[in-house]
């Protein structure tokens, strides 16, 4: 039986302040960046300048870097995704096992999504990764190999290491709840029915995981394409554009180079493909899932 009218009048009432702040909270900045991006706005000057129209847009989208930061920010997103899902997944399978210390295990796998990004970039730069002092440097030498310096020879693979770090304990997360929920009852019919590891995996745990896997695939993507804080305390975008992504572009446009105007155009630019790339991969992963 459906609530009155009168109830249905108060909910909305109830939730109108909550509702109101939430879309004050997203559409004002969105709003403001949108009235910055179609001005002549720099912080030399004092205030705007006049009416920009597409000029900003068409200054970003013309920048050099702009190519090498659109390719480096999917290979980013992508890179990470390809390692955290099949690593979230495994790290998921191991901790529904029931064995000794299983909390502790946990915990301990948990604990490098809730450290700081610019705290993990820097105990990475500075103690795993320093060409001189770091851990892999020593082991290097104590092996007999000259030390590598992945900050400058391979910025970006190292940014992809060190982001599927930070969110493979996320995805373990997700899909460890969503495996809690499914019935033992099922595993062990279609292991008395002669399914295989690799035959429960794919026919019945990989399916169960469906929605997880795509909220896991959402949420990572949303936040891999606005990664600021590991790129700025490692490779600040170097050497040239090589680790240079979107976000970074924009950093640069708005405060090294003093134009508000055009980095707010590449903020909504950042945007569109936020959207763009979290719709195909859900429609992709989707497809996959019901073949």
């Amino acid at each position: 039986m459906p609530p009155p009218p009168a109830s249905r009048r108060t909910a909305r009432l109830m939730l109108a302040p909550a509702l109101g702040m939430l879309a004050g909270w997203m559409l004002v900045p969105l709003a403001m960046t949108l009235w910055f991006s179609l001005q002549r706005y720099t912080l030399i000057t004092s205030g705007a300048q006049g009416f920009a129209g597409l000029e900003n847009y068409r200054y970003f989208i013309t920048d050099p870097a702009f190519a090498p930061s659109l390719g480096n920010t999917l290979a980013l997103v992508l890179g990470v995704l390809a390692l955290t899902l099949p690593g979230g997944l495994g790290i998921a399978l191991v901790l529904a096992q029931p064995f000794w210390g299983r909390g502790v295990v946990r915990a301990l796998v948990l604990a490098p999504f809730f450290i700081m990004p610019s705290v993990s970039a820097l105990v990475w730069k500075t103690m795993l990764l320093h060409p001189m002092s770091g851990l892999l440097a020593h082991l290097a030498r104590s092996l007999g190999l000259q030390p590598f310096d992945f900050l400058s020879q391979a910025p970006l693979a190292t940014l992809i290491a060190l982001l599927a770090w930070q969110w493979v304990p996320f995805v373990a997360l997700i899909l460890l709840t969503a495996l809690q929920s499914l019935d033992p009852a099922q595993i062990e019919a279609a292991r008395l029915d002669g399914a295989g590891p690799a035959a429960r995996l794919r026919h019945l745990i990989l399916p169960h995981l469906g929605r997880a896997i795509a909220v896991a695939v959402l949420i990572q993507t949303i936040f891999l394409l606005s990664t600021f804080a590991e790129i700025l305390v490692t490779t600040n975008g170097g050497p040239g554009t090589a680790s240079t992504t979107l976000t970074y572009l924009v950093y640069i446009q708005s405060l090294l180079q003093f134009d508000p105007g055009t980095g707010a155009a590449g903020g909504i630019l950042a945007v569109l493909l936020a959207n763009a790339v979290a719709i195909f991969l859900m429609r992709l992963i989707g497809r996959a899932l019901e073949r």
